[in-house]
Order: C-alpha cells, then sequence, then structure tokens
C-alpha cells in the first residue's frame, strides 16, 4: 500500500494566497508547500487507487505529485476543502465510486452521502455509496472503516484502510477536536501509520476567541478552539493509539515559521509504502 500525501494543508493552505507573514516566506523559501488536505492510496496489488477527500487543489496535486487518478474516493465531511475537488471528475474520469457516511447530520438534516449526492448530482461519472461507520467495507481491494469524530457543528469522520493480505494499516483522524469517542479510538488505534489533524501549537489557544479545551494534566489544551486538534493533542493521541509512525496534517500558516516544519509536521509530496 503506497499512501502519498497530495494535501497537508488546512482550509487555506500554506503558503495562504496574499499572504507575507514569516511561515509562508520560510515555506517559499524552501519550496514546499501544504495545499488543501487530500490523501492517495494506491493498492499496488491490484493497482486500483482510493482518494480520501477531495481537495479544491485536485488538479494540481495529481499533476504534481503524478499519481493514478482514483477508481474510489471516500469523502469525511462536507466543508469545501474536503470536497469540492470533486468537481475535477467532469470530463476526466468516466467514473467514479464515492464512498461517504450514511448517518444523518442533525445540523444539516442529511447524511454526507446524500448531501454529495445532491451537490454533484450534475456529474453522471459519481456514483456515490451510503456507508455505516464502523462497519468495514472493501474499497479498492483495501478494508476501509469510517469513525465518527468530533468536529462541531457537522457530522466528521476520520478512517482507517488495511491491506487484508498483509495486514498493514493506515489510519486518519480526520478533522476532529480531542474529543474522539472511545469506539473510534479503538478502530484507529495501532495503525502502521497514523495522520493526525494538527491544526496549530497549543501556545496559540489563547489567541482564539474560543481559547483551548480538552486540557491535559499540565493543562496544555488539547483542542484548538472546539473543532481541531492542537500539536500537542495530535501527539498525544498517536501516544495512546501507539502508532508506529506520525504526521501531523492539517496544518495551518498560523505555526510560527522556527516551528512550521520541525518534525513530525508533514509537507505534500511525502509517499510511504505500508
Amino acid at each position: 500500500m503506497r499512501v502519498t500525501l497530495l494535501g497537508t494543508g488546512d482550509t487555506t493552505g500554506t503558503p495562504t494566497v496574499g499572504c507575507d507573514c514569516e511561515t509562508c516566506r520560510e515555506a517559499r523559501d524552501r519550496d514546499v508547500e501544504r495545499t488543501r488536505f487530500s490523501v492517495h492510496v494506491e493498492n499496488e496489488r491490484t493497482g486500483e487507487t482510493l482518494l480520501i477527500d477531495a481537495s479544491p487543489d485536485f488538479r494540481y496535486q495529481f499533476l504534481r505529485d503524478e499519481v493514478a487518478l482514483p477508481d474510489a474516493a471516500v469523502i469525511t465531511h462536507i466543508h469545501f476543502d474536503h470536497l469540492d475537488g470533486l468537481g475535477n471528475v467532469f470530463r476526466i474520469l468516466r467514473s467514479l465510486e464515492v464512498y461517504a457516511a450514511d448517518e444523518t447530520d442533525p445540523a444539516t438534516g442529511e447524511s454526507v452521502a446524500e448531501t454529495v449526492a445532491d451537490d454533484y448530482h450534475y456529474l453522471d461519472a459519481v456514483t456515490v455509496h451510503p456507508t455505516t461507520p464502523l462497519e468495514t467495507v472493501r474499497i479498492c481491494g483495501l478494508d476501509v472503516t469510517l469513525v465518527p469524530v468530533d468536529h462541531p457543528p457537522l457530522s466528521c469522520y476520520g478512517l482507517t484502510v488495511e491491506d487484508p493480505e498483509t495486514g498493514a494499516k493506515l489510519a486518519l483522524t480526520g478533522d476532529t477536536s480531542y474529543a474522539i469517542p472511545d469506539r473510534s479510538r479503538r478502530q484507529l488505534a495501532d495503525p502502521d501509520l497514523l495522520l493526525a489533524d494538527a491544526i496549530v501549537p497549543a501556545s496559540l489557544c489563547a489567541s482564539h476567541r474560543a481559547g483551548g479545551r480538552h486540557e491535559n494534566a499540565d493543562g496544555v489544551p488539547r483542542t484548538f478552539g472546539t473543532k481541531h486538534m492542537t500539536r500537542e493533542g495530535a501527539l498525544e493521541l498517536a501516544a495512546e493509539l501507539e502508532a508506529t509512525e506520525t504526521r501531523l496534517v492539517h496544518l495551518a500558516h498560523f505555526y510560527p515559521a522556527e516551528e512550521a516544519f520541525e518534525e513530525p509536521l508533514a509537507v505534500d509530496g511525502e509517499v510511504y509504502e505500508l
């Protein structure tokens, strides 16, 4: 299973358009970037490929990293930076199987699957498969399980991708606070590679209008505001899940420049063989 990190940034990416902060300047100097979130998974045994979230930067990411177009996709939630890349299917793919949760979201009155089907009803290539969280489905020869996480006010999901022959396991937290339900934590546990939402360091919580929450025993916030984990929260989660390797993703350009490219913060284009 080959995993390519197509997009490791948050809603605006790094460098951010129109921004001349030290972190964005440093990214330009290093010639690295964090486009909007997306992950490409290739089943090397079958030659099939799975896309996890459809970034608005879809076209650029696929051209830049020269990966194969997807046979299927999983959409974790309906925020534009994870969904709107589906429009790139038009006149590029003849078919794309799209998997998304079938649970009704109280905030929208419909499931993620229903929203995807409604928003992209004009794309004949897209076939949406409503998928029950915590029930494993076989996609591209891999075992995929959606796991509920905490990203208010919308329903949001992380997931695991496991190779049924080799036992290799990829886990993604999805966009989430530290308050991931226990059942989801059990499903996410023991991955060979964990991709964990870590939007900013905990030190920036004081500047958020909602502050920080889910403090650890030392008073360090593990959630920034209400929706995303801090770097410290993500690393604590990785330790709890006993991840063999961890990469922090969905990163904002608000990281101080001297911290923004330290390990284990990911940048676009990283490739992992599991």
